[in-house]
């Protein structure tokens, strides 16, 4: 596993996404980061900093709409 990974905000945002829609699948935290961090080969620590950071930016999946449909 490559902990030194630059990933490009868009890398971010999209680990982000899969991170969310990891925990409401999987509905447990800690199983959520051993899946994600798996499948895009990055730290534990690495993830923790992304969330943070989507977190602070209301990255989507956060900032869309609960519902767009009229």
């Amino acid at each position: 596993m490559t902990n030194g990974k630059r990933l490009s905000t868009e890398e971010k945002m999209e680990i982000f996404s899969q991170l969310v829609a990891t925990q409401d699948a999987v509905a447990n935290v800690r199983k959520s980061y051993e899946m994600v961090t798996e499948q895009y080969e990055i730290s534990e620590a690495q993830l923790k900093a992304i969330e943070d950071e989507g977190l602070d930016n209301q990255w989507p999946p956060l900032s869309e709409p609960v519902s767009s449909a009229h």
